[in-house]
C-alpha cells in the first residue's frame, strides 16, 4: 500500500481506484501486471506500477465532493428523517 501512495497520495482515492479496478477485472478486464494473487492485490500492483491512474473511469471531483461530505458529516448523524419526521408528526413526550 505504501507504494501506491506514492502514486495517489489520497488514501480514499487509492481504495476508490482499488475497488473500481478489481471490478473491472472481475467483469473480465485483463490483468495489466503478470500475477496469479487476488483480484486486491493484482489492482493495488497496477496502481503501484502507474498502470491504473486517477481519472481513468472514475471523476476525479466527485471522488473530492464525496470525501468532502464524508469528512463534514458529524460522527452517529445520519441525513435519514424518522418515520414520524416523514408523516409530520411529532413524537409524544
Amino acid at each position: 500500500v505504501e507504494d501506491c501512495l506514492q502514486k495517489v497520495n489520497n488514501r480514499f482515492a487509492l481504495i476508490h481506484m482499488a475497488a473500481k479496478r478489481v471490478r473491472q477485472l472481475r467483469k473480465g478486464a485483463e490483468p495489466m501486471v503478470a500475477s496469479k494473487n487476488r483480484d486486491v492485490v493484482i489492482s493495488l500492483r497496477e496502481i503501484a506500477a502507474g498502470n491504473v491512474v486517477k481519472g481513468e473511469g472514475i471523476a476525479q471531483q466527485s471522488l473530492l465532493d464525496e470525501e468532502d461530505k464524508l469528512l463534514d458529516e458529524p460522527k452517529g448523524e445520519t441525513t435519514e428523517k424518522a418515520p414520524d419526521e416523514e408523516k409530520g408528526e411529532q413524537p409524544e413526550a
